[in-house]
């Protein structure tokens, strides 16, 4: 049997019941006093694998953990992951209505994310409108469908998200025994970036496989490295800062398939000025979102 990346982080996050979530019964360790020195913004996350039976109850979940881990606000996307695999119109739009309820549960700290399938562009176009455009979403993605994101099917809906300066969180992996069918990589990222030079495009995990990831994006501008989702190794975001530079690397956590915490390690525990430290956590999502959140009157 072969299991791809989405099907392993899903069963280790199941196995913990949610990821960075205390025990019940058991009182915060000493060690995790939130860091109040950053503004803290989560650029990739997802309700999927909570305790929880409805998105109120599970974001309720992620709040405690990012107070106590100085967190600020986050993106949330995906809706409880339910309609990975080939989503319907129908399945989208469930997802998407998942996260605008958790968005709306608690304005002042969650965003909004757009779920799409580009097998389904008019379908995701329409969810574009009434999400974004018309609606409370400042984001697109995590984009993780079965059709790899150099497909033209995505060209629509990224010219859609250019006339809205808003940017796209594209899931990407680089499994040493072939990706699944349809999963990008950052060779893909880069291919659509060249396409689209005014969009801003993270590119999700940086492959997973950072350093080889790195490598692959470094020339293309408009492609951002994010760090979520991989383990916490020494190196990871040492290296990105230097070949790329603080500007272009963003935190996520990618919650619950991973813990706040291990991820926020990445960033604090780097050998890097603390102004790079900054950029990093939340100042450059807040300058890539600065204008929807402008637009929508939001505050950043």
């Amino acid at each position: 049997m072969q299991f791809d990346r989405r099907t392993i982080l899903k069963g280790l996050a199941a196995g913990v019941v949610a990821a960075g979530t205390q025990f019940e019964g058991q009182e915060p360790a000493a060690a995790l006093e939130p860091n109040r020195s950053f503004r803290i913004w989560d650029a990739h996350s997802h309700l999927e694998a909570l305790p929880g039976n409805t998105p109120e109850e599970r974001i309720e979940v992620l709040l405690r953990d990012m107070d106590r881990l100085g967190i600020e606000r986050l993106i949330l996307s995906q809706g409880f992951g339910e309609y990975e695999y080939h989503a319907t119109p129908e399945q989208i739009r469930i997802e998407n209505d998942r996260v605008i309820r958790a968005a709306k549960h608690s304005p002042d700290r969650v965003y909004g994310s757009l779920f799409v399938n580009p097998e389904h562009v008019d379908a995701s176009l329409e969810e574009f409108d009434r999400c974004v455009r018309d609606g409370p979403m400042v984001c697109v993605g995590e984009i993780e469908a079965d059709i790899k994101c150099n497909a033209p099917q995505l060209d629509p809906l990224v010219e859609r998200v250019i006339s809205m300066n808003v940017p796209i969180l594209q899931h990407t992996w680089l499994n040493s025994e072939g990706n699944g069918a349809g999963e990008s990589t950052p060779y893909d990222v880069v291919e659509l970036a060249g396409r689209h030079p005014n969009a801003q495009i993270i590119c999700g995990h940086t492959g997973g496989n950072w350093e080889l990831g790195i490598r692959i994006i470094r020339d293309s501008k408009n492609v951002y490295a994010d760090i979520a989702g991989s383990d916490p190794t020494s190196g990871f975001v040492e290296m990105a800062v230097r070949e790329l530079g603080a500007e272009r690397v963003i935190y996520g956590s990618d919650v619950g398939g991973r813990s706040f915490a291990s991820q926020v390690a990445k960033v604090l525990g780097a050998e890097i000025p603390d102004d790079a430290k900054k950029m990093i956590l939340g100042g450059n999502i807040r300058r890539l979102l600065d204008p929807v959140l402008r637009a929508k009157g939001l505050a950043s």
